[in-house]
């Protein structure tokens, strides 16, 4: 059977350790996984999108506002584990994956992602940007990224990398949490039912990828984006966006 070209998952954990109920929270009267959905489908058609979550009132809640959702396993490891479970039912080429706590994802990072697939359709890819105050440089809710001169990730921490034996570096950059899946990597990923070294110890799920030997390329994106792990994450979109109502 012909593959289909893409579909666009957003995983959506009503049991977040940092936060229960998390898609779920209200930003300025709009709970959380539906705002990530509608800046999604300013760039990909309502049919293309899909949540993906453990509960029932999240599917319930994107019922209401007409965004299709599929109940997966309550024992997903992470967001990617939960959009292999919807790969081992579907069979599209690429996986786009926008994390459901990405409520004023930038659209145009979107299209860029889509792009991207294609030129580099064989491989997994990742936004990153620039991180410019302070505060998130040493923020351990926000994974630091190190990048190649190619484009490719070298690792991901909590910590600030990379630095110098003060602890210093010139720049920093962090990913922004859009991926594209070859669905045969994908599917490697999730067959391996259990985090690997690096992946626990950061508590980061791009690093699986690293140490199952696959190359990830980094795409450039805004710094508009902000991931909501914290509550304090959510005060701060609400303020980003009532300073543009």
């Amino acid at each position: 059977m012909k593959k289909k070209n893409f579909i666009l998952v957003i995983p959506a954990r009503y049991a977040s350790k940092r936060l229960l109920g998390k898609p779920l929270k209200k930003i300025r009267g709009i709970s959380m996984i539906i705002r990530t959905c509608f800046q999604c489908s300013k760039v990909v058609s309502r049919k293309r999108i899909l949540v993906a979550t453990d509960s029932k009132k999240i599917i319930k809640e994107c019922d209401k506002f007409g965004f299709n959702s599929k109940l997966t396993s309550k024992h997903c490891l992470t967001g990617t584990d939960r959009v292999y479970e919807i790969a081992k039912k579907t069979n599209y080429s690429h996986y786009i994956n926008v994390q459901g706590d990405e409520p004023i994802f930038n659209p145009k990072d979107l299209s860029s992602l889509i792009k991207a697939k294609d030129k580099f359709a064989n491989e997994v890819l990742l936004g990153f940007t620039r991180i410019n105050n302070n505060f998130d440089i040493k923020n351990k809710s926000i994974p630091k990224v190190v990048v190649s001169n190619q484009g490719y990730l070298l690792y991901a921490s909590r910590n600030k990398i990379p630095s110098d034996g003060n602890n210093k570096s010139s720049r920093y950059f962090r990913q922004v949490l859009a991926y594209s899946f070859p669905r045969k990597e994908l599917i490697k990923f999730g067959n391996l039912k259990k985090k690997t070294t690096l992946e626990s110890i950061e508590d980061i799920e791009i690093l699986r990828f690293l140490e199952l030997g696959t190359k990830v390329k980094m795409i450039p994106m805004s710094n508009k984006s902000v991931s909501v792990d914290l509550d304090r994450d959510l005060k701060k979109v609400n303020k980003i966006l009532a300073k543009k109502s």
